[in-house]
Formats: C-alpha cells, sequence, structure tokens
C-alpha cells in the first residue's frame, strides 16, 4: 500500500476495535466486552485534514501463553506492527498499568517505530487526570481518549498525521479490478486457501471453528491482473447464532459477498456436500454475484476409504444444487498447494464474463430466433417480444420488451437463457431475464 499504515495495539479488551471503528468511521470490527474477540488484522481506509491513511486492527497481545490460537494472534499482531508506518498503544486508564502493558511498551521501544500512547476510557476529567499514570512507561506523550464518545481522538489523529513519511502518489484500486470473496460455511479451509495462493500467512488458520471474525482485503497481482481478495468469516443459519459475536460476522460476509465481483464457494471434500454449503450457494445466487465452487481438502478424498473420482463427486455436486449449474468445479488442497491457481484462474474467467455485453443487434437476432423456433402461448394468447436489450451486466440482465410480461413463464425463460449460454461463454455467472410491457402495448 501506497498509503502510511497505523496499527493499534495492546493487550485484549482495552477498545482496539472501538477506537479502530471510530477512526474509520464505521462498524467494521466487532466490539463485544469479550477478550479475543479481534483475531485477525482487519484493515481500512481513513482520513484526516485531507490526509489518507490505512488503520489496521490487531488481536490482544498476550505474552507467554501456550494456548496455540493466542500464540497466533500475537504473531499476527507483530506482523501488523512490522508493516506499519505510526503505532498506536492503546490501555485501559480503569485498569492501570498492568505487567502486559509493560511488556507491550517494552517490545515497542525495541521496534523503533513511531508510536503514540493513547489511555482509553478517560469518560472524565477524574480518568484523564489518572492517565497521567501512563507517563511511567516511558513513551512520551499520553493522549488521554475516549473511543466510545470520542473524546481526544482528534488531537490523537493530529499527532498520528503529523509522525506520517511524506505524502506520495496513491494509487486506488483499479477500475479493472476483480474482487473475489471467499466464502463458506465454517472451517472449510478458506483462510487457508487465501494463505495458500498468497504464500504467507495472512489469515489465522486453525481447527476451531469461527476463527476468522472479520472480512479483509487483500491486494494482489497476476498474471498482469489485480485482484482482490476477500476472506470472509463461516456463515451459519442466522438462527442458531443470533445475538452472538458471530451473527455480526455472518452479517459482515454477506455484505462482502454482495460487494464483490466472484464468490468462490468452497466445500469441504472430505465431509462432502451439506445443506451449509447449499445455504451459501444460494447466498451467491441471490446476490446476482459471478460463482466458482472450489472443492477443498480433496486430498482427503482421492485414496483411503472415502475415495471417489473428482468426476462423480461433481455430478453428485451439479445434481444437488442445480441452481448453480454455470459455476466451474475446481477441486483443489490448500495444504498440500495445489489446486489454487486454477481456482484464481477460474474466478477471473467468471468475471469477465460476468462484465460482458451482448450487443443488441446481435441479442435481438438470438432471442427472436429462439421465440420463433419455440413459440410459447397460454390460453391461446402468444407471448410475443418486440424489442431485446442487454439492460446491465454484473450480472447480465436481458429485458425484453413484450406484450404480456405474465405469459414469461420460468421455464421459458430458462429456455432463453440457455439458447444465450449456447452461444456466449458465460460460464461462471448467472443471467437474469426480465419482462417489460412495451409501450405500444400500454398505449392499446
Amino acid at each position: 500500500m501506497d498509503r502510511p499504515i497505523v496499527a493499534i495495539v495492546g493487550r485484549p479488551n482495552v477498545g482496539k476495535s472501538t477506537l479502530f471503528n471510530r477512526l474509520v468511521g464505521r462498524r467494521l470490527a466487532i466490539v463485544e466486552g469479550t477478550p479475543g474477540i479481534t483475531r485477525d488484522r482487519l484493515y481500512a481506509d481513513a482520513d484526516w485534514c485531507g490526509r489518507e491513511f490505512v488503520v489496521t486492527d490487531t488481536g490482544g497481545l498476550l505474552f507467554n501463553e501456550t494456548d496455540p490460537l493466542t500464540q497466533q494472534i500475537v504473531q499476527h499482531a507483530e506482523l501488523a506492527m512490522d508493516e506499519a508506518d505510526v503505532l498506536v498503544f492503546l490501555t485501559d486508564v480503569r485498569d492501570g498499568i498492568t505487567a502486559t502493558d509493560w511488556e507491550v511498551a517494552e517490545r515497542l521501544r525495541k521496534g523503533g517505530k513511531p508510536v503514540l500512547l493513547a489511555v482509553n476510557k478517560a469518560d472524565n476529567q477524574e480518568q484523564e487526570r489518572q492517565a497521567h499514570e501512563f507517563y511511567q512507561l516511558g513513551l512520551g506523550e499520553v493522549y488521554g481518549i475516549s473511543s466510545l464518545q470520542g473524546l481526544g481522538v482528534g488531537d490523537l489523529l493530529d499527532a498520528v498525521v503529523a509522525r506520517f513519511p511524506e505524502a506520495g502518489e496513491v494509487e486506488p484500486y483499479p477500475e479493472d479490478v476483480v474482487r473475489i470473496a471467499i466464502i463458506g460455511r465454517p472451517n472449510v479451509g478458506k483462510s487457508s486457501i487465501l494463505n495458500s495462493i498468497l504464500g504467507e500467512e495472512r489469515s489465522i488458520v486453525s481447527e476451531i471453528p469461527g476463527t476468522t471474525r472479520d472480512s479483509f482485503d487483500t491486494l494482489v497481482e497476476r498474471n498482469g491482473r489485480k485482484l482482490v481478495l476477500v476472506d470472509t468469516a463461516g456463515i451459519r443459519r442466522a438462527g442458531k447464532i443470533q445475538g452472538s459475536p458471530e451473527y455480526y460476522m455472518v452479517l459482515r460476509a454477506i455484505r462482502a459477498l454482495e460487494h464483490c465481483d466472484v464468490a468462490a464457494i468452497v466445500v469441504d471434500a472430505g465431509a462432502g456436500l451439506m445443506d451449509g454449503d447449499k445455504r451459501v450457494a444460494g447466498y451467491a445466487r441471490d446476490a446476482g454475484r459471478a460463482a466458482v465452487i472450489v472443492v477443498n481438502k480433496w486430498d482427503l478424498r482421492k485414496s483411503g476409504p472415502e475415495a471417489v473420482s473428482m468426476q462423480k463427486f461433481a455430478v453428485d455436486l451439479r445434481n444437488e444444487t442445480p441452481f448453480l449449474s454455470y459455476a466451474p468445479v475446481v477441486f483443489g488442497s490448500a495444504t498440500e498447494g495445489w489446486g489454487m491457481a486454477d481456482a484464481v484462474d477460474a474466478a477471473v474467467a467468471a468475471a469477465e464474463n460476468h462484465a460482458m455485453r451482448i450487443g443488441t443487434g446481435e441479442l435481438n437476432r438470438l432471442i427472436h430466433e429462439a421465440v420463433d423456433a419455440r413459440p410459447l402461448s397460454d390460453h391461446g394468447k402468444q407471448f410475443k417480444v418486440y424489442y431485446a436489450t442487454m439492460a446491465s451486466v454484473k450480472p447480465p440482465t436481458v429485458a425484453l420488451f413484450t406484450n404480456d410480461p405474465s405469459l414469461l413463464h420460468f421455464s421459458y425463460a430458462r429456455y432463453l437463457e440457455n439458447q444465450i449460454r449456447r452461444k456466449y461463454c458465460y460460464e461462471g455467472t448467472p443471467i437474469r431475464i426480465v419482462a417489460r410491457r412495451a409501450e405500444s402495448e400500454r398505449t392499446t
């Protein structure tokens, strides 16, 4: 990234995610009074006084812990600290200086990066005075703030921006960037796929379902094409998670899906196709996104008593998800590192098809030939198409101007869709066909 990066670090439950949301101006990070809610690094754009930058939220730092997941959280926070230009060390005035605060301060001093010490939850004048205790940490100026109320955050941001490197040219994502959302039910290997594609431990990988709690973007380039990979939390049925942090995770995953070009729907080959996979696939279809089905963990099915051919698995998958018949199926293993490049290539091709437009003249010839070859009538009334146009793309949407839109049965719309697909490569993308009453019919 060309924009400066600001990383918010500190021990668990001091309000890092609340400050993150305050800086970026919207509720991106999950906020709940439970330590460990933020696990991965979460990035978002922000600006202050005309200066654009990127804010990174991190998991809480806990040292000398033996829990593997806690160790990974610390590792990711340290990676965020390494790539940041400025660090905001957040503490909690109500707890005072803890042993962990002392250890974090010592590590930050050794890092050589600009560090701003913010003492959070200073919601009144008495707590602001108590914040002066934190000068003992030896990190310079102390900024008493309230992330929740916004008190003192402006002064903190002034100091942050003052420590940025000289401003340079900021290049936004190019217009032709392809956004690929990696979606699926919990524990199917979404983060492992992202890590395999990137070749680095970008997301925390764990056998504990629900490890990825936030959606985040990663910009990469492949074969000269820029891609944004969006890792998301596992999607489960809303009724099972109502009122929990996971509820917001699922909402965010669905929102990421709605803003992507392609959904990479991950299925666990070891577990086989489950109802949760069909539910996730249905979200992609309803959102009108291009789609690729990525059958991960194929190393678990290619040998042994559970062995099955790719062809047989694909046929069974197609039979169970007929509504996603246009989506290519790609097999691979993120842990063994194969098949992921094929999945990315299939997603890029699907994105191109998702944006492909058919000229109006050609589309009219195709539709009229199809209607003439197989006329449609209902109770003696014939369905007539006067004019056809591709009203929009992403997804390709064909508008038919007809004598009576109610005559267009869904099976006939599928017939017309199939005629379009026979001539044009729309693999990976849905095609929507809508009927409208022609103006001439409205006046008669």
